[in-house]
């Protein structure tokens, strides 16, 4: 058997390789290689240095205000998505009736499409505003709490799926020996329950941690940057670079596309570390 998978295992690789090599380590190199210059076209290519990046951080303030609205944003859904999905989680796994039905209707959200969701709820959200005269474009804050709450209906059902099957990976015997022995609901939870998820809290951190920062389609339907690119997030801000200027800004959106890779990478490496090393065995 080990004879004949060594054999065989060219013939099944290769092709997932060279798909590879060509949809994401060509073209990744390739980007890398266009931030260090000034082109049109990948063939004109003009190698300029680092003058792109600093470029992106010295005469865009746009870049800036992007990243600061994008951690602030990413801070507030990522802990709103994790604190309610474990807890509505913790409510589904209480042996309620329908809890099938609704860990279905929770989850349904997460199969809509980005574009589609954003739309639908700029017309929720004006629809209230509007009552108001005013609508997500006025101010930034309503464009804010207007992508949180659409991040969080559009994930929290994900998350949530995740969660219980951590809580449901739990030894019955470890949470009945704690009854025994006298411990609380709060006590079991603080000492067994989330330690013993710590795999699950590891996913769903990294999940909503990435998807945050990288959110696109929702931040482009819902508000679209308005008021005055406030809004425009770190993906949006890079498109809007690329797309929405002169060619002589094509290398600043590259070096840009670069510099949010480095960010997001390395938070979330750091976020594994740290989550996993809270990780205890069953």
């Amino acid at each position: 058997m080990d004879r004949s998978i060594r054999r065989y295992a060219p013939v099944f690789l290769f092709p997932t390789l060279i798909a590879f090599l060509i949809a994401f380590l060509i073209p990744f190199f390739l980007g890398l290689y266009l931030s260090f210059t000034d082109f049109a076209t990948v063939a004109d290519a003009e190698f300029v240095g680092f003058d792109n990046y600093v470029r992106a951080f010295t005469t865009d303030q746009n870049f800036l205000n992007a990243l600061q609205f994008t951690v602030a944003f990413t801070i507030v859904s990522v802990i709103s998505v994790n604190v309610i999905a474990f807890g509505l989680a913790l409510l589904l796994t209480r042996g309620l009736k329908g809890t099938n039905l609704f860990r279905t209707v929770f989850f349904l959200p997460n199969l809509i499409g980005g574009i589609v969701l954003g739309y639908i709820w700029n017309l929720l959200i004006n629809g209230v505003l509007g009552l108001f005269g005013v609508d997500i474009t006025y101010d930034a804050s309503y464009g804010f709490w207007g992508l949180v709450i659409l991040m969080n209906w559009q994930l929290i059902g994900y998350m949530m799926v995740i969660y219980i099957a951590g809580l449901q990976n739990i030894p019955t015997s470890v949470t009945e020996a704690a009854a025994i022995d006298g411990a609380s609901r709060g006590q079991t939870l603080r000492h067994i329950t989330l330690p013993m998820v710590m795999p699950s809290v590891t996913i769903c951190t990294f999940l909503t941690l990435t998807n945050s920062f990288k959110l696109f389609d929702q931040n482009l339907a819902l508000t679209g940057g308005a008021p005055g690119r406030e809004t425009a997030m770190l993906a949006l801000d890079i498109y809007d670079t690329f797309y929405g200027r002169n060619l002589s800004w094509q290398g600043v959106g590259q070096a840009k596309a670069v510099i949010f890779f480095l960010i997001v990478a390395v938070i979330a490496l750091i976020q594994l570390r740290l989550t996993r090393s809270k990780e205890v065995d069953a």
